[in-house]
């Protein structure tokens, strides 16, 4: 299918999923740095904090697309999911606030995350960024654009006030070259041993799956290595987009494609997404390590 055609076919979705993306943002940040009251939800893999944010995006995102879209299926992080959604050929990802420790401690570590599945494949995608008011959105076969306000005293042409700029990952390939985006927590013995392992030229720490790759978007960093089995579908969809269409890979510890709408929502082995170029070599190079730690493909 011509790129045209792609972009007309998933025009109204990718304008809805991102009208819907700064609402939940707008309603994230009435809720920001003020009382929050905080739950635990404990699944069979994993205990994960909640907030009345992440709640209220949710219901505002998942209603909106229930209004717009009522023949497609649903998987939401803070709703309740059934095996209803495994019939539907499109199916919304939505991550409502990924990266809820980062709002509770008040980093800015947080993000709204909306992708459509068809088919399995991820074919639109939105993230955005409320407290910078940053978003970046992508069609598949039509680029990564990223949405900001431009910078001081840099002429640009904008969109409603928004400087639009199409987004390409770096070409880098030698690692100690390479940044590494990590996660803020979450760091293991194992990590670091992959870290040494590698070399690269310096580590960048943020949360949320969503700000990490848009440091690979924005050529901030080249790589990202995710080695639990705790990310669900909702935390890669539009991310994994997001980065294709800039030129990146996301696949999983062992080079293999990540599924969507399956049973299991759990990405159980693992992360790397990358510039590219690497990821052959990134792949190859973690291929002992994982051996070593006892690793094998779920």
């Amino acid at each position: 299918m011509k790129t045209d055609a792609r972009q007309t076919m998933y025009g109204r979705e990718l304008q809805v999923a991102v009208e819907l993306a700064r609402a939940a943002g707008a309603a994230i940040l009435a809720q920001y740095k003020k009382p929050l009251h905080v739950e635990q939800k404990t699944s069979a893999d994993d205990v994960e904090p909640v907030t009345q944010a992440d709640r209220i995006a949710n219901e505002l995102i998942v209603n909106g697309l229930k209004k717009e879209f009522p023949a497609d299926g649903i998987l939401a992080e803070e709703s309740i999911d059934t095996e209803r959604r495994l019939s539907k050929s499109r199916v919304w990802m939505v991550d409502p606030l990924d990266g809820t420790n980062g709002f509770i401690d008040g980093n800015g570590d947080f993000a709204v995350q909306i992708g459509l599945v068809e088919e399995g494949e991820p074919v639109v995608a939105v993230v955005y960024l409320p407290l910078t008011d940053v978003l970046y959105r992508a069609v598949l076969g039509g680029g990564t654009w990223i949405e900001a306000e431009p910078a001081e005293g840099i002429k640009a042409e904008k969109t409603i006030g928004i400087q639009v700029e199409r987004a390409l990952v770096s070409d880098r390939e030698t690692f100690a070259e390479m940044r590494l985006a990590a996660s803020r927590s979450h760091r293991s013995p194992r990590m670091n041993k992959v870290v040494q392992r590698f070399g690269f030229r310096e580590e960048v720490q943020r949360g949320s799956v969503g700000i990490k790759i848009g440091l690979l978007i924005e050529q901030t960093c080249d790589v990202y290595i995710h080695l639990s089995p705790r990310t669900k579908q909702w935390d890669t969809c539009a991310p994994q987009l997001i980065l294709t269409e800039a030129g990146g890979r996301l696949t999983d510890l062992f080079g293999r494609p990540l599924s969507y709408n399956v049973p299991d929502v759990n990405n159980r082995n693992g992360l790397v997404a990358s510039n590219g170029a690497a990821h052959d070599s990134i792949i190859k190079t973690l291929a002992p390590l994982l051996a070593e730690f006892g690793r094998k493909p779920a």
